[in-house]
């Protein structure tokens, strides 16, 4: 542990991304949030201060427990943040949506064969005229 940690070590050693130059390239393109605000990468980071950072589909808004800027196991990693409490329900909720609207879709069980393709491929010719 030590007293300063740049941002993108911070986020690094968190395992938010694989490598510094990631963390750098999201925190330059104005993708994390540092107290509510853009930063730079050199920013060093403070015992509760706010990040949001996006992962995916999901952005997690997560407090600063602890620093570090050695990149450890997952299971050390989890201790460094927490997670906001809104940001756990938003992430479920959007999560539950996104489940709900996949199951909506319906996808097909098998590739269409040479006649359907045809059918398609007139339909779509005549919907162009």
């Amino acid at each position: 542990m030590s007293e300063s940690v740049r941002l993108d070590k911070w986020l690094w050693a968190a395992r938010f991304f694989k490598t510094r130059a990631l963390a750098k390239k999201a925190i330059e393109g104005g993708k994390v949030h540092y107290d509510g605000g853009r930063v730079k990468t050199s920013k060093n980071v403070e015992l509760g201060a706010l990040i949001r950072v996006p992962q995916g589909w999901d952005i997690y808004e997560v407090e600063v427990i602890a620093l570090s800027d050695q990149r450890r196991g997952a299971p050390e990693a989890r201790t460094l943040y927490a997670e906001t409490e809104e940001s756990a329900q938003r992430r479920a909720k959007e999560a539950e949506a996104r489940r709900l609207t996949n199951e909506a879709m319906q996808h097909p069980l098998k590739r269409p064969d040479k006649k359907q393709r045809r059918d398609i491929q007139r339909f779509q010719r005549n919907q162009g005229e």
